[in-house]
């Protein structure tokens, strides 16, 4: 089953922002639709407009787009929750100080999606595979089709800032791909499917892919993680002051920040599919799918009361659950759970790194 799969069917605990977990929401009732349609006209009509058509303010993307509502309306949903920080979009979630709770945000965006008459495309095993084209090939084509409307630095204009940190690293390639070729209905975005060839469009999707922790294009260090159990951060460091924790469980993103700038001693699980570690993750941390042995991941681990802070998308869904046995079948009393997910780390401005795509993660 696919991995998103599973987390959908747990999508009140958490998972809400997941494409699947959207998709497989309870339909609208009337009644929630005209609050979603009401929330709207509150909070988002001012910038992408009374009817959806975007760029009223601050170059708000078109909400109408069928290529946009229906490559994956996980995105929509975490940019609204999230916003996206360097942009005027801020977030919306209750978590990060904003008005709504997750049940409203995906009522909105299963609203959108069903006033613009769009069904989400299916996603498969392979929905986050990386895209094998060629980034310095990919820049050249950025740089022929892209910038008018992007702008050399990816700053956005005309078109949507390609540039931030949020959207690249938490958006997958088929997302860029599906938006490429089919462009943005409604906006001046148009299709390539009949001006690029398949491989200069993998080009530049694996060119933006490239840019998702900084534009400027500087060599960057790939690295592929040792085993679990070598990989403590900071060896040599204290333990980390975590305080109390909240519901005995759940760590600030603040908190970790502050803990990993102090050069505290810990391990750091990313428990999400390994190929959303390549595209981007926390420096320092070591993939340890949810759906993993479970053996091998308790047998792999220090039992020195190392502290194990675990992460993940949903934005706890995952985290929680390896935590859960990582206590009850590890007896690992030292962990804990990044409470805002890596959407909310990359989305309050924390750095991430990128991991090695060229071969398989462990």
């Amino acid at each position: 089953m696919n991995p998103r799969m599973i987390l959908g069917a747990v999508f009140l605990t958490g998972a809400l922002f997941a494409g699947p977990a959207i998709a497989q929401a309870p339909a609208l009732t009337d009644e929630a639709a005209k609050q979603a349609a009401r929330n709207y006209q509150q909070y988002c009509a001012l910038c992408h407009g009374k009817d959806r058509e975007g760029h009223v303010n601050d170059h708000a993307p078109s909400l109408r787009s069928q290529s946009l509502l229906e490559s994956d309306p996980g995105t929509i949903g975490e940019a609204i929750g999230y916003g996206r920080p360097g942009t005027p979009m801020g977030g919306y979630l209750n978590d990060v100080g904003g008005p709504l709770k997750r049940r409203d945000i995906v009522d909105l965006t299963l609203w959108l999606a069903e006033t613009a008459k769009v069904k989400p495309l299916e996603e498969d095993e392979h929905y986050f595979d990386r895209v094998a084209g060629n980034a310095a090939d990919g820049a050249k084509v950025y740089q022929q089709q892209c910038v008018t409307c992007h702008g050399a630095n990816g700053e956005g204009g005309t078109g949507t800032a390609l540039s931030n940190p949020a959207m690249l690293a938490l958006t997958s390639d088929r997302f860029l791909r599906h938006a490429i070729v089919n462009g943005r209905q409604g906006t001046p975005m148009p299709a390539f499917a009949g001006t690029l060839s398949p491989a200069d469009i993998d080009n530049v999707t694996a060119f933006l892919r490239s840019r998702s922790t900084g534009w400027k294009a500087d060599a960057r260090e790939l690295r592929k993680p040792p085993p679990l159990g070598k990989y403590v951060i900071n060896p040599k460091g204290k333990p980390p002051d975590f305080g109390e924790l909240k519901e005995g469980r759940y760590l600030s993103a603040a908190v970790l920040d502050r803990e990993l700038k102090a050069k505290r001693r810990m391990i750091l699980l990313d428990t999400r599919v390994t190929s959303m570690w390549q595209m981007a993750h926390i420096e320092g941390s070591v993939p340890a799918p949810y759906y993993a042995n479970r053996a091998e991941v308790v047998s792999s681990l220090p039992r020195d009361g190392t502290w194990i802070v675990a992460y993940c998308e949903c934005p706890r869904a995952a985290a929680d659950s390896v935590v859960k046995w990582l206590r009850e079948e590890g007896k690992f009393a030292n962990t804990a759970v990044l409470y805002e997910g890596i959407q909310g780390w990359v989305s309050l401005g924390y750095p991430v790194t990128a991991g090695d795509a060229s071969k398989p993660a462990p």
